[in-house]
């Protein structure tokens, strides 16, 4: 079975790798340093020093494998692909809730990427499934927990 893409930026990309270098080359050397710390105090059966040293290089080899599969199975979505035709990855969207007559800017991004605190908002989220490939004029149908909410498309940049 074929794995599905992970939609990005570029600079979603660009943070992975970051981060992924930073885990790699500094956080498993500041473990490796804990670990070896923790053994000179001798009985490692009642250690809790070494305990959460153990748990804290779980916890970072579970996201140094979550990061390099994100990587490995990235698609970076390129702003110069997007039209101001339609909604895409990466597009800026004014949208205006015909109920509460209230503007909302948003970015539709990738999953990894969303934020809504930032108005990044996720492909994959009611509101990036109701707009995606949208155009000016057209009124889209969100279906939110709190039941259907109708938003005309207002403008659509890069």
């Amino acid at each position: 079975m074929a794995v599905k893409k992970i939609k990005m930026s570029q600079e979603g990309f660009d943070a992975l790798e970051e981060r992924l270098e930073y885990l790699k080359n500094v956080s498993r050397k500041e473990v490796a340093e804990k670990l070896k710390e923790a053994r000179s105090q001798g009985d490692l059966s009642e250690n809790a020093e070494y305990d959460a040293a153990k748990d804290e290089q779980g916890i970072i080899e579970g996201e140094i494998k979550d990061l390099e599969f994100k990587i490995a199975n990235a698609e970076i979505v390129d702003s110069a692909d997007l039209t101001n035709d339609e909604v895409g990855v990466g597009s800026k969207v004014k949208l205006k809730d015909m109920e509460f007559d209230e503007i909302l800017d948003i970015q539709i991004v990738g999953s990894i990427e969303s934020d809504p605190d930032k108005n990044k908002i996720s492909e994959d989220s009611p509101i990036g499934m109701a707009v995606l490939k949208a155009k000016v004029g057209d009124i889209v149908t969100v279906e939110a927990p709190m039941g259907e909410i109708r938003m005309e498309v207002l403008e659509i940049s890069k």
